[in-house]
């Protein structure tokens, strides 16, 4: 299948990653539902990106029905979907001693049963589709400890775990499903003095672009990436060989 007959659907795609994924598959010849649970910024960024190739979908990842009724609505404008980028996540920071439950909870039903839900949402459609291909947003805080990101680091490393469950499973259906590792990189997801003290200590002296997460994307839902399946594309700039 070429790119052109192909229908992503991509989480987390008002702003930052999720809008730089959302506009490098559009220009790679995707049709794009753009979801996020901020409907504003989306409908922002559905706008500037002026294609009739793309259509924002209001979507909380945590809800099962709305899942199921943004793949439907998918579905009904395109016809069909074939790829599922999981990328709307959330950062939470809060030590061991001051994290709370409802903290480590709304952490984890974000970023790892949001992903979840997404799957078995999207199965009915990829298990009838050629080159179908599932990637989901990790985290080097996958990789590492990091201290004061319980939540996060935990919630990132399940998604690991899903994410090889998820393609050993499939893999008899013909979906890939495969994993992105970013690093810091420029997003709003991190204050601007935090960007600024992870370049002073990055190995080639800068954090990453959400472009440069795009690409790595992009390449796992294309035809390039055909033999690849249960893999961790690391995109850190080196952050993961660092010590301490």
């Amino acid at each position: 299948m070429t790119a052109a007959g192909r229908v992503a659907l991509v989480t987390g795609a008002a702003r930052g990653q999720g809008a730089a994924i959302a506009e490098r598959l559009l220009a790679d010849g995707f049709r794009v539902a753009a979801c996020d649970v901020l409907a504003d910024e989306l409908t922002a960024t559905v706008r500037r990106l002026k294609s009739s190739s793309v259509v924002g979908i209001p979507l909380d990842v945590t809800s099962a029905p709305q899942w199921q009724s943004a793949v439907a609505a998918v579905v009904e404008t395109f016809g069909g979907l074939s790829a599922l980028v999981n990328n709307a996540g959330v950062l939470h920071r809060a030590s061991l001693a001051d994290e709370t439950a409802a903290g480590f909870e709304g952490s984890w039903r974000v970023n790892c049963l949001g992903p979840f839900l997404g799957i078995q949402a999207v199965l009915p459609q990829l298990r009838h589709t050629d080159g179908a291909s599932i990637v989901n947003t990790c985290s080097t805080g996958a990789l590492r400890p990091f201290p004061n990101h319980s939540a996060y680091g935990s919630s990132k490393w399940a998604l690991r775990g899903l994410t090889q469950v998820a393609a050993a499973e499939l893999a008899a259906d013909g979906i890939r499903v495969n994993a992105v590792l970013p690093g810091p990189v420029e997003t709003p997801m991190l204050d601007p003095a935090t960007q600024s003290r992870l370049a002073r200590h990055a190995l080639l002296g800068r954090i990453g672009t959400a472009n440069e997460i795009a690409d790595a994307v992009a390449f796992l839902v294309s035809d390039q990436a055909s033999f690849i399946t249960g893999s961790e594309l690391i995109v850190d700039g080196g952050q993961s060989l660092q010590i301490g």
